[in-house]
C-alpha cells in the first residue's frame, strides 16, 4: 500500500512541486493550505493542485486547513494517518499524534533568528560557502537535535517554476533581493535552487527516514553563491531583455555572502542539485511567458 505523506502549505509554490514529485515517486500526499499564499480554483481543488493532479494522471487528496487550528488538525489525524509531516511552506518538522504534536508543531513554526546587524557568517573567508556544522539557524544545540525525530532540509532562495510551465509561482506580495556593494562583483552572494531539486531532496529525505536515523540537518544548495548582479546577467540572458537596476547602500545586517555546502546531502542522501543558474532562469521565464497572469486569470 502506497504511503500517505501530510504535505503542509501544498498548495503554494514550493508544495504543489513538492506534490508532484510525490506522486511520481509513489507516495499518496495529503495536502494541507490555508489558501495564505494560494490562489483558488474554480474546481474544489486550488489551481496549482489541479494542474499537478493533470500532470500526474493522479487524483490529490486536499483540504483546506490551518495547520494552527488545532482541533481540525487533529481530526485530520483520527482519520487519516500519515507517515510524516512534510511541511513544503518551510524546513520545520510537524505534529506528532495529538496535544504534543500540536505543540512542537507551533514551536517548529517560529522564524528563524535573524543574526545581528554587521554579523558575517561563522568561519573565515566572506565567500566560502557554509558548512553543515555552520548553518545560522534558530541557535538550535546539539542537544536539542538529538532529542527530536525527523529530519531538516535547510533549502536557499527559490526562484523558478517546474520545468512544465503549467506548474509555477503566483506569489502575493513582493520581495527584495540584499544589495552589498563590497561583495562579489558589488552585491550580495547568495544561494539559489531549482523548485524541481528542492523537492527532489524532499523525497531523499523521506527515504532516509525509514532508517530510522534520527534527526538528521542537511543544507540543500548548489554549492555555488550567485550575487545579484550575477543573477540580474542570467535573467537578461534567458529573457532577451535589459534588466535595469541601481546599486543603494548596503542594508543594515546584511552579510556579504552566504551559501551552504550540500556534500553531506550528496553522500548520505545520493541528492545533488542537477540544475544551475541559467536552467533557473529559463524555466522561470518560460513560465511568466505562458502564464502571465500567474493561476488567477489563465
Amino acid at each position: 500500500m502506497a504511503e500517505e505523506i501530510l504535505v503542509t502549505g501544498g498548495a503554494g509554490y514550493i508544495g504543489s512541486h513538492c506534490v508532484l514529485e510525490l506522486l511520481q515517486a509513489g507516495f499518496v500526499p495529503v495536502v494541507i493550505d490555508n489558501f495564505h499564499n494560494a490562489i483558488r480554483g474554480s474546481e474544489e481543488l486550488p489551481e496549482s493542485l489541479r494542474r499537478v493532479q493533470e500532470i500526474a494522471h493522479r487524483p490529490v487528496l486536499f483540504q483546506e486547513l490551518d495547520i494552527t487550528d488545532e482541533a481540525a488538525l487533529q481530526e485530520l489525524f483520527r482519520k487519516s494517518e500519515p507517515h510524516r509531516d512534510h511541511p513544503a511552506a518551510g524546513d520545520h518538522e510537524g505534529p506528532r499524534r495529538e496535544e504534543h504534536r500540536v505543540q512542537q508543531l507551533r514551536h517548529r513554526l517560529r522564524g528563524p533568528q535573524v543574526p545581528p546587524p554587521g554579523r558575517e557568517p561563522p568561519g573565515g573567508g566572506l565567500h566560502q560557502p557554509l558548512r553543515q556544522i555552520q548553518v545560522l539557524h534558530r541557535g538550535d544545540d546539539p542537544g536539542s537535535l538529538q532529542s527530536r525525530e525527523g529530519l531538516e532540509r535547510r533549502p536557499p532562495a527559490l526562484l523558478q517554476p517546474h520545468r512544465r510551465p503549467r506548474v509555477g509561482d503566483d506569489r502575493r506580495g513582493s520581495s527584495r533581493d540584499p544589495q552589498q556593494p563590497h561583495a562579489l562583483r558589488g552585491s550580495g552572494v547568495r544561494d539559489y535552487i531549482h523548485v524541481v531539486d528542492l523537492a527532489k531532496g524532499h523525497i531523499a529525505a523521506l527515504k532516509k527516514l525509514k532508517e530510522n536515523c534520527g534527526c538528521k540537518i542537511y543544507n540543500l544548495g548548489t554549492g555555488t553563491g550567485y550575487s545579484v548582479l550575477q543573477m540580474v546577467r542570467a535573467m537578461e540572458k534567458a529573457s532577451g531583455r535589459e534588466i535595469k537596476y541601481q546599486i543603494t547602500a548596503r542594508r543594515e545586517g546584511d552579510v556579504a555572502s552566504c551559501y551552504a555546502d550540500p556534500a553531506l546531502a550528496e553522500r548520505e542522501l545520493g541528492w545533488k542539485a542537477a540544475f544551475g543558474l541559467d536552467k533557473m532562469c529559463e524555466d522561470l521565464w518560460r513560465w511568466q511567458l505562458q502564464n502571465p497572469t500567474g493561476f488567477s486569470k489563465n
